[in-house]
């Protein structure tokens, strides 16, 4: 697996300009998720230089950045996306699903199942951690405010979500009543749902609201490194779920605007050694094996869940949890 993801990363490489087009554009829309804003400013001003210096052309990459599961939507409903870098399967599936943007095989175009970098949900407490907060089950405590987005319009929460209902599902041996109350009991211990993680982070720091964010480890370390970390500490969990960052040029946008060359080139780039390194200074797990043995003293060891592993598969988490009628429906009350 190690060397078929080192050819891949090579033969990228090696691709990265593409062959002109005589009609291609000189900007695409890179469509995010929310607290991707920082990461994709310093990628993009990366690519369009190599992009420069290798073509012979400048570009201008734009950006877009809300919600992962409200950008599916507004791709849907017309929104031009050239490319998305989401942060949850499903909401780039929909997009194949509910109007083929893009194939069925979209996953196998690019390695890692095209998914360049990596995460996990973790915790951001505030300094000397005075709620005591270290697992799953300190978070559902009656004396402890839980602060994370909507799972409805969220894959971050989405995240949240599956890696409380997963740790629940180990702890009750797979009971899923007990997990169900479980979550329910987190869900009731969050004061206000945001529509997305980069206004959950502000409503902990700027606003402080709650005793912990539950937000991805990216999130949690780049805000304590912002913000003081005298102010604020961080906790990885001993166990968590693995939140795959999938990426894919949407092909009835980039053939319909002839930008499939310059938009494939940008999802390669993070496969880059360059691209990595960027995603790993903003502390992101990588897969790409030097760059992971320089940052590896910024990630603490955790064991990590996969949706296959604990549900099944994310066809049977979407309709088991996420379809109208679905378990999450059944356990979570906006406030």
């Amino acid at each position: 697996m190690k060397r078929l993801f080192v050819y891949a990363t090579v033969a990228l490489s090696l691709s990265l300009t593409p062959v002109k087009a005589a009609d291609e554009p000189s900007e695409i829309l890179n469509v995010s998720y929310d607290i991707s804003r920082e990461l994709y400013e310093q990628i993009d001003k990366a690519f369009t230089a190599a992009y420069k210096q290798e073509a012979g052309k400048d570009i201008t990459v734009n950006q877009s950045h809300a919600g992962s599961s409200k950008q599916a939507r507004s791709i849907l409903e017309g929104l031009e996306a050239d490319v998305v870098t989401f942060n949850q399967v499903t909401d780039v599936q929909v997009l194949h699903d509910k109007g083929n943007f893009i194939p069925a095989d979209w996953q196998s175009r690019l390695p890692n199942n095209s998914s360049p970098y990596y995460s996990l949900p973790a915790f951001l407490v505030r300094a000397g951690n005075p709620k005591n907060i270290k697992n799953w089950d300190d978070l559902v405590r009656d004396d402890v405010k839980v602060i994370f987005p909507n799972p409805k319009t969220s894959g971050n929460a989405r995240y949240t979500y599956l890696a409380a209902y997963a740790f629940a599902l180990e702890a009750y041996n797979k009971d899923e009543a007990k997990a169900q109350e479980f979550v329910k009991k987190l869900f009731a211990n969050v004061p206000v749902f945001d529509t997305g993680g980069r206004a959950a982070t502000t409503t902990f720091a700027e606003r402080g609201i709650g005793d912990v964010l539950i937000t991805f480890e990216a999130e949690v370390l780049g805000t304590r490194k912002q913000l003081g970390e005298d102010k604020y500490e961080a906790v990885v969990p001993p166990v968590s779920l693995l939140a795959e960052f999938p990426v894919t040029v949407v092909d009835k946008v980039v053939d319909k605007r002839g930008s499939r060359a310059i938009s494939e080139s940008y999802l390669k780039f993070l496969y880059s050694l360059e691209g990595q390194d960027i995603l790993a200074q903003n502390f992101n797990r990588v897969n790409d094996e030097t760059v992971k043995e320089k940052y590896a003293a910024q990630f603490p060891e955790t064991r990590l869940i996969t949706v296959d592993d604990a549900f099944g598969g994310w066809n049977k988490v979407t309709k088991d949890h996420f379809s109208e009628g679905g378990i999450l429906d059944k356990v979570f009350t906006k406030r």
